[in-house]
């Protein structure tokens, strides 16, 4: 029994240093970031409710919501804001407050998420990305 118990506590151990060792903050490696915000839009107005995605070619996703002027601004990660420096794919959804329902459509068309068209260069620095959505 107690080498069952040493086992587990070695392999539990092991994890957590394997875990702690691929983090970008524990490693070090943490990928350069820069500031961005900007507005959304959908038919000209102001979309307020919206999930905004920044996904790196790196993997690394970045994310903020609109305010009820359209206005985001993107976290990376705790207290990190901004996204990943380089090409990154952006999708905007609408953010429910509950599970969707199985027939339930995005009022956001698919082009701008799920199969989003939408692609951004992130510069070092300050960066702002405005997106003019079509409905």
């Amino acid at each position: 029994m107690m080498l069952k118990v040493g086992g587990l506590a070695v392999l539990c151990l092991a994890s957590m240093v394997f875990v702690a060792g691929c983090s970008p903050s524990a490693s070090g490696d943490s990928p350069d970031l820069a500031p961005v915000s900007g507005t959304v839009t959908m038919g000209g107005e102001p979309l307020s409710g919206a999930s905004v995605v920044f996904e790196s070619a790196s993997g690394h996703a970045s994310y903020g919501a609109t305010d009820a002027s359209g206005r985001y601004e993107l976290t990376f990660k705790g207290d990190a804001k901004g996204a990943v420096v380089g090409a990154n794919t952006v999708r905007i959804t609408t953010v429910l407050d509950h599970p969707a329902p199985p027939d339930y459509q995005d009022p956001i068309p698919a082009k701008y998420n799920q199969s989003s068209e939408l692609k951004v260069t992130v510069e070092a620095g300050a960066n702002t990305h405005d997106f003019a959505l079509e409905p």
